[in-house]
């Protein structure tokens, strides 16, 4: 019996789409038909909520990544509104992808989930948003996918308690993350994977692994370390304009990760036999007969 799940992929378009639907449905239809992902991730603001006056009106802290004179406005620029989300909701149903969506306040979180995705996202950035967790674990009947990047122990353990005292533990999934864009090597600190599964594997549905590191190497071995759930932010072009995309795999790097994640699915087992029928042949013709 196999001791893996096996691996769930899913690509984080985030707002690499450049607030533009049509590369958006590009994104969903490479991820889908070149890539082989099993789901896209976007994200969803209210900015007037979430930024105080003085971060809405002041100027983006890289300007030339900007899509606004200020960083309100080049927030706004990449928002789609609901409308749009639920149309981009039925094109991955109609090419068969799931959809979901990274939720940054409780209004972005209660018109997410009236399109009932199967699933929510909750960035590292707003996991300690309990008003929003409250309500989403109210009404909202799918999963709740929680990074834990720039997260304590202590606050992790919190926000497990909190979903246990909710009963709706066992639609958490848990995600290991460093949050930064990219992150060296020496940060992405993969061993925390076996902490989270330590400690909250029997309460929680799944431990996953969001990663903002270069290549894919490093996905193998979360993977490995029982990370199952594996997100990937993803863009058409790293160079185009956008804080996102440098840290993001392009279609062929999403579409090794797919497959290398499967190959190693299918190679984490234990032999049925002593010698398999594929080693039978090669005994015959080479094994020592003198021994």
């Amino acid at each position: 019996m196999k001791k893996y799940n096996e691996p769930f992929v899913i690509a984080e378009i985030g707002c690499n789409h450049k607030g533009d639907i049509e590369i958006a449905k590009e994104l969903i239809k490479v991820a889908k038909i070149f890539c082989n992902v099993h789901a896209v991730k976007f994200q969803k603001r209210n900015n007037k909520e979430l930024l105080t006056e003085a971060q809405y009106n002041q100027p983006h802290p890289n300007p030339s990544n900007s899509y606004g004179e200020t960083y309100g406005l080049h927030r706004e620029y990449l928002e789609f509104n609901l409308e749009q989300h639920a149309l981009l909701k039925a094109y991955c149903e109609e090419i068969g992808i799931v959809y979901s969506t990274s939720v940054w306040d409780v209004t972005s979180a209660k018109e997410i989930a009236s399109l009932n995705p199967s699933f929510i996202k909750i960035p590292s950035a707003c996991n300690n948003n309990f008003e929003m967790l409250e309500w989403l674990c109210d009404n909202y009947r799918g999963e709740i996918h929680v990074s834990t990047g720039m997260t304590t122990k202590e606050e992790i353990n919190g926000i497990v308690n909190f979903f246990c005292i909710k009963k709706r533990n066992k639609d958490l999934v848990l995600y290991n993350c460093t949050s930064g864009y990219p992150v060296p090597f020496e940060d992405v600190c993969l061993l925390d994977i076996e902490i989270l599964l330590k400690s909250y594997k029997d309460n929680v549905k799944h431990i996953g692994f969001s990663g903002h590191h270069l290549g894919i190497a490093i996905d193998m071995a979360a993977y490995t370390l029982g990370a199952n759930i594996i997100e990937r932010h993803y863009t058409l072009d790293r160079t185009w304009k956008g804080t996102d995309h440098a840290a993001s795999l392009e279609p062929m790097g999403l579409r090794k990760l797919t497959r290398d994640l499967n190959a190693v699915y299918k190679a984490l087992n234990y032999k049925s036999a002593d010698i398999l029928p594929i080693e039978k042949i090669q005994r015959d013709k080479l094994k020592n007969k003198k021994s």
